[in-house]
């Protein structure tokens, strides 16, 4: 009965987790301007692979919105036209969004990737949705958190085109990602809800209490790993990205509670696993939980002590949200379950 919103929200949970891994590799690389316009890439569906395919040339047909690259200024063809042997600056129009004018094929590629697996998560959000229609009456809430998530993903790619346009503004970047985590949250409530199970034995009150702690912690620091990364952000772009050991140098205070709070995280996640083993309850959110921090650990431990070693950030994010989508799926199964008894 279930089959198809449970297909779809592995499907639309998987490309979202692609999406996150390949935005944080598109800023791990620095390829976050390699489309400088949205949402095509320099106004192409398909993007250029060399350099000579943004040069105005002679006798070359243009279409209307496609981009060269002229005298280090991104021009915008005004209209569909066929060039003649002199350049003619009437059919062109500067891109007024940001000064960036540059192309490097390999940064444009990545940033493409990312785009195109953003439009394939929209896709399987907007079929799951039609698929939560016929649960409008019976079960309001796949239809209310499908909808969510559609118009979660408009919003997601709005914000996406704000960022280009921005030129990367850190700001804009960190809202991005945490739109990214609502989302993620809407799709997990979908698929809590469209999944008939019976729990063994409900966790006791103390059980609960310490997941509601420890995923408080993890939001808090989310929002303080946020804060580190734009500290970063900032000073790539002073150091560049062939410094790595200046990217933390003097960091901010919320570098040092972010590495200090992680203690208090291991500590009660600990206490978790003890309160789980007591109660004889599943252990399988807990291991993978712990999993996970452990992980965390060890790549905050590279990136501060070994100068960010190859795809750190990028992986230290992408655990940073497995982490959250285990504890709030976790606290999910609990909350719908005392729900669906309750029909």
């Amino acid at each position: 009965m279930y089959k198809n919103l449970q297909r779809w929200t592995r499907i639309s949970l998987i490309l979202i987790y692609l999406v996150i891994a390949a935005g944080a590799t598109v800023r791990m690389t620095g390829s976050g301007m390699g489309c400088p316009d949205w949402p095509k890439c320099f106004g192409y569906y398909i993007p250029p692979t060399q350099a000579e395919q943004l040069a105005w040339k002679p006798q070359t047909k243009f279409r209307k919105g496609n981009v060269i690259i002229e005298n280090d200024q991104l021009l915008v063809a005004s209209k569909t036209f066929t060039s003649t042997e002199n350049f003619n600056a009437t059919f062109w129009e500067p891109y007024t969004k940001h000064d960036y004018a540059h192309f490097n094929a390999t940064h444009t590629w990545i940033e493409f990737i990312n785009r195109l697996l953003g439009a394939l998560s929209g896709l399987a959000i907007l079929v799951l949705f039609g698929f939560s229609i016929k649960w409008l009456r019976k079960k309001p809430i796949i239809f209310i958190f499908s909808l969510l998530s559609l118009l979660g993903i408009l919003f997601q790619a709005w914000l996406g085109k704000t960022v280009v346009d921005s030129n990367l503004l850190p700001l804009k970047i960190s809202l991005h990602m945490l739109m990214a985590l609502l989302l993620l949250g809407f799709v997990l409530v979908v698929r809590v809800a469209s999944k008939p199970f019976g729990l063994s034995k409900l966790p006791s009150t103390k059980v609960r209490i310490l997941l509601y702690i420890t995923f408080a912690l993890t939001m808090v620091q989310v929002i303080l790993g946020i804060q580190v990364r734009q500290f970063v952000d900032v000073q790539i772009d002073r150091w560049g990205y062939d410094l790595p050991q200046f990217w933390l140098a003097k960091p901010q205070l919320s570098f040092y509670v972010h590495r200090s709070l992680s203690v208090l995280v291991i500590a009660i996640n600990a206490w978790l696993f003890l309160r789980v083993i007591k109660d004889q309850i599943e252990r399988i959110f807990i291991q993978r939980i712990l999993a996970v921090i452990g992980g965390e650990v060890l790549l905050g431990i590279a990136m501060y002590y070994y100068d960010f070693p190859v795809a750190s950030q990028p992986l230290h994010l992408l655990l940073a949200t497995l982490l959250f989508g285990i504890q709030l799926y976790w606290i999910l199964r609990i909350n719908l379950h005392r729900y669906d008894l309750s029909l």
